[in-house]
């Protein structure tokens, strides 16, 4: 296969996939060299920033997913009105912070932390597929883990956790604020 062939490919299976794929397990898929499939990405990433294309190439971590770009969002909502999603209660944006920024955590742990039963709002969250269970914890009882997904990224438009807004301020930062 040429280059252009190979983007081809891999474009290919990043459409019929729709989920974030890791450059190894394309190569894997295509029988190629890893190196080249991240050329080939990074290739397509190029290719999709011109301003007449619809489409970018997000990468999330060490995966990468096909994306709509976000200044079509009007006309891809319109188009997908039925499929319209609700948005998240101030409950439910606080058991997702939680979750976020200590995963993965228990039930008992977010409960601890917000002080009120969450429930409901860790069911809406994992029907949403905003978070998932992450296996059990080593305590007594192995209770469920959470942590948060790859449309949690998407939804919230990062590639990777450490891209979250930091929760303490510091130094200066932090003197500052607390003298207003």
């Amino acid at each position: 296969m040429n280059r252009a062939q190979i983007e081809g490919c891999v474009e290919a299976v990043l459409f019929a996939h729709a989920e974030p794929l890791a450059a190894a397990r394309i190569a894997a898929a295509l029988d190629l060299p890893e190196e080249m499939i991240q050329q080939a990405l990074e290739q397509l990433q190029t290719r999709y920033t011109a301003p007449e294309c619809g489409l970018c190439l997000l990468r999330l971590g060490e995966r990468w997913q096909m994306a709509t770009k976000n200044e079509y969002g009007p006309w891809i909502r319109r188009a997908l009105e039925n499929r319209r999603a609700v948005p998240l209660s101030q409950a439910a944006m606080e058991t997702l912070t939680v979750i976020a920024y200590n995963q993965p955590v228990s039930r008992a742990f977010i409960e601890q932390v917000r002080g009120v039963d969450s429930s409901s709002s860790v069911s809406g969250l994992l029907e949403k597929g905003l978070i998932e269970e992450a296996g059990r914890l080593d305590l007594p009882g192995r209770p469920i883990s959470f942590r948060t997904t790859d449309q949690f990224l998407r939804v919230f438009g990062l590639s990777s956790l450490e891209e979250l807004p930091p929760i303490h301020l510091k130094g200066e930062d932090a003197e500052s604020e607390a003298s207003r």
